[in-house]
């Protein structure tokens, strides 16, 4: 099929997000299909840039900033970008081009105008990738109320699912998001699980053993920490845990709480503790290859389900996890269902100490864990099962082109 893939985030960025869909486009190529990726890029300093990878064509259209900038400034930027592209677009070597399909990649919320444009353009139907929930899980932080703010970026996601022939969905516990949409014929709602490719363990550039974590069993947490993560609760546990002289925690990433979790581990005196810029993600799994245990964190406020990106590189390097989230999410029932881990939350803190030294003390005996993590990734997150599922979604719906 010749299809188009719009989205907010790309390699070089190092994103979970850049990651998948780096790991989608090589896999739409691997499987014989010819993919264009469409990315709104500011800065660009020209209308559009068309450039190759491996194997798919990428064109960065000019838009505005959306990123690092208030919060006015950021809405005002996403609302234009779909329409900023769709000129830029025209002014490249594509403006012609016809797809056979529209598939696109939420966050962003507003890629409903660009994507309804080349649908109608090229006759055909659009599957969308649905990663988060927004702007309901805002609401559940304390972030946004139900005043007009809200109203306004829930019709604006509205009109995109409206759009969307396919919605492919995290987790089942997120179908009711979607009750009133499917009842319009022709609808399909289906979960389409996170994925990522098989990565070699290579080089890394942190190297635990010239650090004051030498010789401790980690605790590692690799990702945005922001305040959707709710990781103040990481650092209590530590500190809880700062007499196990055998035990130390890893913190590599960035995000809006990465400074002030880093000086509050100061603060506390946590010599167990080590914060480390975002490296490469092919260095992952080097890093992941001299820890014991992967940490997920997702406030407790959440109402939405969600498996982040973390917990899929974990199951890919065998590393099992302590998981401190939201009652209810179906992440819960997997991790218990699959016996790769332990979940706990910020409530019951007792208990999640207790699971915690359980769980590193298990590992150190139990290989079998490892196995049945690598066993979980290669079931249900594989690049290949989802190309396929996204294809098969678009067939069926448009019949077969």
């Amino acid at each position: 099929m010749k299809l188009v893939l719009i989205a907010d985030t790309f390699p070089p960025l190092r994103t979970s997000g850049a990651v998948q869909l780096r790991d989608l486009s090589r896999e739409f190529v691997r499987q014989g299909h010819d993919l264009t990726v469409l990315l709104p890029t500011s800065d660009l300093g020209q209308p559009w840039l068309l450039e190759d990878f491996d194997g798919a064509r990428v064109l960065r259209l000019n838009a505005p900033k959306t990123k690092d900038i208030n919060y006015v400034r950021r809405t005002l930027g996403e609302l234009s970008m779909p329409f900023v592209m769709l000129r830029n677009l025209r002014k490249s070597p594509l403006a012609a081009e016809r797809w056979d399909g529209v598939v696109w990649y939420a966050p962003s919320i507003f890629f409903g105008p660009i994507a309804s444009a080349l649908k109608k353009t090229g006759n055909c139907k659009g599957y969308l990738i649905i990663r988060d929930i927004f702007p309901e899980w805002a609401v559940d932080m304390g972030l946004m109320g139900r005043g007009l703010p809200y109203r306004f970026f829930r019709a604006v996601a509205n009109y995109q699912y409206s759009v969307a022939d396919v919605v492919g969905i995290q987790t089942p516990g997120n179908a009711v998001y979607f009750e009133s949409w499917k009842k319009k014929p022709g609808r399909e709602l289906e979960v389409l699980q996170n994925w990522l490719a098989d990565a070699p363990v290579g080089h890394c550039s942190i190297n635990l053993k010239n650090t004051i974590l030498a010789g401790r069993r980690v605790f590692v947490y690799a990702g945005n920490m922001g305040v959707a993560q709710g990781m103040d609760v990481l650092l209590d546990l530590a500190e809880q845990l700062k007499a196990r002289e055998d035990i130390g925690f890893l913190f590599v990433g960035r995000g809006s709480d990465a400074q002030k979790l880093a000086a509050n581990a100061k603060a506390r005196g946590l010599d167990n503790v080590l914060f480390h810029d975002e490296i490469e993600p092919d260095e992952i799994p080097g890093l992941y290859a001299q820890c014991d245990v992967g940490l997920v964190a997702l406030h407790p406020k959440h109402k939405t389900h969600n498996i982040p990106g973390k917990f899929l590189t974990y199951m890919q390097s065998g590393l099992p996890v302590l998981a401190i989230i939201n009652s209810g999410n179906d992440l819960v029932d997997l991790i218990r269902r699959e016996r790769v881990g332990v979940t706990g939350t910020a409530d019951s803190f007792d208990t999640l100490l207790e699971n915690a030294k359980e769980l590193i003390d298990h590992c150190a005996g139990d290989h079998t864990m490892k196995h049945r993590c690598r066993a979980l990734y290669e079931k249900l997150f594989s690049p290949e099962k989802a190309v396929a599922q996204i294809v098969s979604g678009l067939s069926k719906s448009m019949g077969v082109r």
